[in-house]
């Protein structure tokens, strides 16, 4: 599970911040987990300023459907999300190739990205609420779950990925 106030300071801290932002203009990106969430304008993680790719914001699990000791209800659901989840792809997308609709992969995350263009979004998922767990545009692709733990599905991904030509 990321740390959003950490992954910010270490990027500025080693000068790779720029860099960053630069290739997201000029390369192929594909963005994990936290990376995804790096991508939005701010995180409610430590009111944490991100790389600002992406107008959005990353929000934490919460409401009375959850449960565990940061989490807002005495509900079923626990914070952090761990384990293997559905996603609907909700538009086509090269990296989806050859991966079936409503494939299962693994997430761990307490926090998800709410991009204020919803055309981002080509996949969502469900965890007490839905959620957007994959989005794209030009040459990024950025994902919630992690595909390196998500079977041969998750290794479909990064295939896909290598090949991409955005």
């Amino acid at each position: 599970q990321g740390a959003m106030p950490d992954c910010m300071r270490t990027l500025e801290a080693s000068g790779l911040r720029d860099a960053v932002l630069k290739a997201a203009t000029t390369r192929p990106l594909l963005g994990i987990c936290v990376g995804e969430q790096m991508l939005f304008t701010r995180s409610e993680e430590g009111d944490t300023p991100a790389l600002g790719i992406f107008a959005g914001t990353v929000r934490r699990f919460a409401g009375p459907q959850y449960a565990g000791p940061h989490a807002a209800g005495p509900g079923g659901l626990k914070v952090p999300h761990v384990g293997w989840n559905a996603v609907i792809q909700v538009r086509q997308h090269a990296l989806w190739a050859g991966i079936p609709d409503r494939t299962h992969f693994y997430f761990v995350h307490s926090y998800f990205v709410v991009p204020d263009d919803s055309s981002l979004t080509v996949g969502v998922s469900q965890y007490g609420q839905r959620f957007t767990c994959a989005i794209a545009a030009d040459n990024i692709f950025a994902v919630q779950f992690h595909p390196e733990k998500s079977a041969e599905h998750g290794l479909r991904l990064y295939r896909n990925f290598i090949e991409w030509q955005p």
